[in-house]
């Protein structure tokens, strides 16, 4: 019970932060909690099931691209656009998967890594729709939801936590399941889960598959949010970004990929401010981690402190 309670009262206080921060500051939440979604999308596969990735940015990008051209094209709103976003990076993660899973290891990394960067040329070789380098930005109309403008602060702020909350608690049903200790057997002991009668293949599947929709819907979220649909959210860049969050707050937790997204947005933000070379911090902070805390913050909490934490 007390884990459910844990989860609420970040919602709440996630809620409650709105009449504290200034709307500079409720936009950048809003950000931090939509690439949440994308750090949690991308813990299931990672740090549950151990599946290293290097092509989320290609989910990320369809559910981005799926959102912003829908609403762009066929005048879809906010939320069928974000549905169609959302099954379109399912469907991608399950098209890869059916390939990429058929390899392990380094050779599963390389795979997905390729995959991605196909994604990233496809939208270049597009650009009189895609818009190329450039991007573009979506039509108020798909801005729209029950009513509500997104590109106003409240409910752009309000949006971003619903969809964070429910991704966080449906992420925390899933790995206290069944299914997700399966995950987590796989990712222990591959050939002994195998011998009790499951399928390594249809489990990882599963679990890609998953961890898709949570990108899809993350880039999808992004570009009706936010109103900006660009190549550069199919980059390497995009692919290695929710690796940190997930090391830095803690792969295999929960909150983890909050705690992660939360600190390294934090840590660009500070740092790029005094510097142009803001990624020397990240790197230090990176080696920090790997010194003194190398499960991640909250991995190294549970390990030495509190036990029960998911």
């Amino acid at each position: 019970m007390k884990v459910w309670a844990l989860h609420l009262a970040l919602i709440a206080a996630l809620f409650t932060a709105q009449f504290v921060l200034s709307p500079y500051h409720t936009t950048n939440l809003a950000r931090i909690m939509v690439l949440a979604i994308f750090a949690m999308g991308y813990n299931l596969a990672f740090g549950y099931t151990g599946l290293l990735s290097l092509g989320h940015a290609l989910l990320l990008g369809a559910g981005m691209y799926a959102a912003g051209l829908s609403a762009q094209l066929w005048g879809l709103a906010a939320g069928p656009a974000l549905l169609v976003g959302t099954l379109a990076g399912g469907t991608m993660a399950a098209a890869v998967g059916l390939l990429a899973l058929r390899t392990a290891g380094v050779s599963f990394m390389i795979v997905t890594l390729m995959f991605a960067q196909a994604g990233y040329l496809t939208i270049l070789y597009f650009a009189p729709t895609t818009g190329g380098d450039e991007g573009f930005t979506v039509a108020a109309a798909g801005r729209t939801f029950a009513g509500f403008d997104l590109a106003t602060d409240t409910p752009r702020f309000l949006s971003a936590l619903a969809l964070f909350a429910v991704g966080l608690l449906v992420s925390l049903a899933l790995v206290r399941s069944p299914f997700g200790r399966t995950l987590v057997a796989m990712r222990e002991n591959e050939e002994r889960s195998r011998m009790l009668g499951y399928n390594p293949f249809a489990v990882k599947l599963a679990a890609l598959t998953i961890s898709g929709l949570y990108a899809g819907a993350a880039g999808a979220a992004y570009a009706l949010l936010f109103g900006y649909v660009g190549a550069s959210f199919a980059t390497i860049q995009y692919s290695i970004l929710p690796m940190l969050y997930v090391l830095l707050g803690g792969a295999g937790t929960t909150l983890g990929p909050f705690l992660g997204a939360a600190l390294m947005f934090a840590l660009i933000e500070v740092a790029s401010g005094l510097t142009t070379a803001y990624l020397f911090f990240v790197g230090l902070a990176l080696v920090a981690l790997v010194l003194f805390a190398p499960k991640g913050i909250l991995g190294t909490i549970r390990e030495r402190w509190v036990k029960w934490l998911p």
